[in-house]
């Protein structure tokens, strides 16, 4: 999420109602859940269970979707940024752990965190090439217990924002060597600048992890490798930086671990590339930050899309309908994109509402999450481009100082989780029910279809 917006220092038994009434299902959750524990038992399309026998496979693409072993790979996800840090440090590891079994617990399938910390507090990349084994330790650590609580990472490689080091600690890297530099957008253009970031790619694609020994290239509980977190450009509006930087980056990844996927990390920003889909940026300045969703996102070597979501942070930080009308036109606009013009999947990848917003309250986040989830679920049905989304940002107990205002904690809000739970379940039927060889859009026959398929979706 945006610097000037960050402040950094199990299923249950519910009777399925939406928010604010505007949408519903006859049936009830435990009655689905009774059904789905049923079905686990039996092999074939309907096992929900990842057996400990079972491979756990890299995630890949096929067109505008996402699949695991032929099956669909609809995600339900969530960011924590801090866990590689939090890792570093004992007295503060047992959090991370928590928090993947909160999540798990509620279906997340996704945790999207940093693989970066330059040259700040517990430094993962104390200098150029120069690396804090610990930290890095810590980053093995998440990565393994991830995959214990069968939960898939992005791991995001850089910052455009000053928070954990990002481009500004590379230029500083740079002026302490004695280049000549001016702006902090010279991260994208200065041949030894992107040096220094190709050479972080290449070690941590070729870590060995002390706690598995799977080399990270090589390890599929890894979703994908994202360029940096919200790359903008504002020194050159034309776009033509950012994307030269993009499609040498992506190629760069690509030829050291053709296996992962990977995405560029942008907020979704139109740019001069499509004029006529300008109408659907938050504001006139979006258009001049030098990112280009459409264009970005044609670059040889990226798989699929992202998008960021924070209306109360680019129009009003006071609550309103508005906010709503924009979420749901902004995601169908990328939607529609990413399968007319992109041919890939969307993700988007941040979400989320600020309590510290004017008018803020419970409800309101409620109804954001579940327009967000029924945007999608619309797609969904129709073997569309909308592939998933990530909330920032999931917290467990005890981690208070750390809230930006947009943390969840699970435990402390049953409301909001039992909508988490609720999409969790839709999507992993819909992942179960289905494979590629019936070309997504088939409604199979069987007790869920009602469950899946509600006109009131």
């Amino acid at each position: 999420m945006a610097e000037e917006r960050r402040e950094f220092p199990s299923l249950q038994s519910w009777t399925v109602f939406g928010v604010n009434g505007d949408w519903g299902f006859e049936s009830t959750v435990e009655e689905t859940e009774n059904h789905l524990s049923h079905a686990s038992t039996h092999h074939g399309i309907y096992d929900l269970q990842v057996r400990e026998d079972d491979d756990w496979q890299m995630v890949q693409k096929q067109g505008n979707q996402f699949v695991v072993n032929d099956q669909p790979f609809y995600v339900n996800g969530f960011n924590t940024y801090w866990l590689m840090v939090f890792a570093a440090d004992q007295s503060t590891r047992g959090k991370v752990s928590e928090l993947f079994h909160q999540a798990s617990s509620a279906g997340l399938t996704v945790c999207r965190t940093w693989a970066f910390n330059d040259g700040q507090w517990r430094a993962l990349q104390t200098s150029p090439s120069v690396y804090d084994e610990e930290v890095f330790k810590a980053l093995d650590f998440v990565i393994s217990e991830a995959k214990k609580y069968k939960i898939r990472l992005i791991l995001s490689l850089t910052n455009n924002w000053d928070a954990y080091g990002g481009k500004a600690q590379y230029v500083k890297w740079g002026k302490a060597a004695g280049l000549n530099l001016t702006s902090d957008d010279e991260f994208f253009s200065h041949t030894t600048l992107k040096s220094y970031y190709k050479a972080h790619v290449k070690t941590v694609l070729n870590r060995v992890n002390t706690f598995t020994n799977l080399t990270y290239k090589n390890d599929p509980t890894i979703f994908a490798w994202e360029l940096m977190n919200e790359p903008r450009c504002t020194s050159d509006p034309s776009g033509d930086t950012l994307q030269s930087w993009i499609q040498e980056m992506a190629v760069y990844v690509k030829s050291i671990d053709a296996k992962h996927l990977v995405e560029i990390g942008l907020e979704g920003f139109y740019g001069p590339s499509a004029p006529d889909r300008a109408k659907f940026n938050p504001n006139s300045y979006a258009t001049q930050v030098g990112t280009d969703f459409i264009r970005n996102h044609q670059t040889l070597g990226v798989d699929f899309a992202s998008v960021h979501i924070y209306a109360d942070s680019w129009i009003s930080q006071t609550i309103s309908d508005a906010h709503l009308q924009f979420t749901k036109s902004w995601m169908e606009a990328h939607i529609e994109d990413a399968e007319k013009y992109l041919r890939m999947p969307v993700l988007f990848t941040e979400f989320g509402v600020s309590a510290k917003d004017t008018g803020y309250n419970t409800s309101f986040r409620d109804t954001l999450i579940s327009s967000v989830y029924k945007t999608l679920l619309n797609s969904t049905k129709k073997g569309g481009s909308g592939a998933g989304s990530l909330l920032w940002q999931l917290f467990p107990d005890g981690t208070d100082y750390m809230n930006d205002g947009y943390a969840i904690v699970l435990s402390k809000s049953p409301s909001t989780s039992n909508i988490i739970s609720l999409h969790s379940t839709r999507i992993a039927t819909f992942n179960s029910l289905c494979s590629t060889k019936c070309k997504w859009g088939c409604k199979k026959k069987n007790p869920l279809e009602e469950f899946l398929y509600h006109d009131d979706l």
